[in-house]
């Protein structure tokens, strides 16, 4: 009989920021879909105890767990704790989004485009930020879902220029079963103009009616999906989840990093904009795109086949 493959120790540093975790984890899953993995939460040393750990070549905060085969972080508050690993306990370090230290002293630095970084033996492009979603077989043509953001440091608010954009999508599909969800930073004027679009068809989510595992379940079935331009996390998740994503303009307040990402998608043609939709009423079909797993194929070809 062949030997079965022993799972590969896996270090994931934490910093207890649910965007950080949520990259982590999606490549975390997408591992686990290749190999076995045995995985240990590593809490993040106060910087005192790092310095004394880089000083005596050990890592306190990893003493009881075995040695790694892979150390993975997201956040600027895991990079010294993954060097420090490391440097007193082996393995491959994994940074998640551009790293605030020199890039050359970790193992593979996955990073997206929008950071504008060049590709290099120890970096790999992603476009946009990894998400532990996953495509479903199981879409519904008759569920949709719509996802609505907030005023940012990226974008404007218009609420007259949303709401008439949303009553243009309801009337048209009329034969699709809607959900409408807020977020952390849908202002509250907001909410209340969404709640006036309640219907037989359409049903409005607050936020804080909602936990963790709701969006992945929406995503799991809804074939359609329409986000605002700001929750540029959210378009990428329902890319992921394989379906067919437009874009609802917003109003931009400068041209920066998250906006060229936002006009990249446009470019190749992995979203609609709203105004393209009016003209033909149809989004663009879904093509595969996972990017953790992409990475995770990387990482397990080059560093975990035997």
């Amino acid at each position: 009989m062949p030997s079965q493959r022993l799972p590969t120790v896996v270090w994931w540093f934490r910093d207890g920021k649910a965007g950080h975790d949520n990259q982590a984890r999606g490549l975390i899953s997408a591992l686990q879909r290749l190999t076995p993995l045995d995985v240990h939460d590593v809490p993040l040393p106060p910087l005192g105890r790092l310095l004394v750990d880089a000083v005596t070549g050990r890592f306190h905060a990893g003493r009881a767990l075995p040695d790694p085969a892979l150390l993975i972080g997201a956040g600027h508050g895991t990079h010294l704790a993954l060097l420090a690993a490391r440097r007193a306990r082996g393995g491959c370090t994994v940074v998640l989004m551009k790293p605030s230290l020199p890039r050359a002293w970790f193992d593979l630095c996955v990073i997206p485009r929008h950071d504008d970084v060049a590709s290099a033996p120890n970096v790999l492009i992603t476009d946009g930020v990894l998400n532990a979603i996953s495509a479903s077989p199981d879409k519904d043509p008759r569920q949709g879902l719509i996802l609505i953001g907030g005023p940012s440091a990226h974008h404007a608010w218009s609420e007259p220029e949303l709401i008439a954009q949303l009553r243009m999508v309801l009337a048209r599909d009329t034969g699709v079963q809607w959900r409408i969800a807020g977020s952390r930073r849908t202002p509250v004027s907001t909410v209340r103009l969404l709640r006036t679009l309640e219907g037989a068809q359409v049903k409005f989510v607050a936020h804080e009616d909602t936990d963790a595992a709701w969006l992945p379940a929406q995503l799991a079935r809804a074939a359609t999906v329409w986000v605002t331009e700001d929750s540029v996390s959210m378009i990428y998740e329902a890319l992921t989840a394989g379906a067919a994503t437009g874009l609802l303009a917003v109003p931009r307040r400068r041209v920066d990093r998250v906006t060229r990402a936002i006009d990249m998608l446009i470019k190749t043609e992995r979203v609609t904009l709203f105004s393209a939709w009016q003209e033909r009423h149809a989004l663009r079909l879904p093509e595969p795109f996972n990017e953790a797993a992409r990475v995770a194929a990387w990482i397990e070809r080059t560093w975990l086949r035997a």
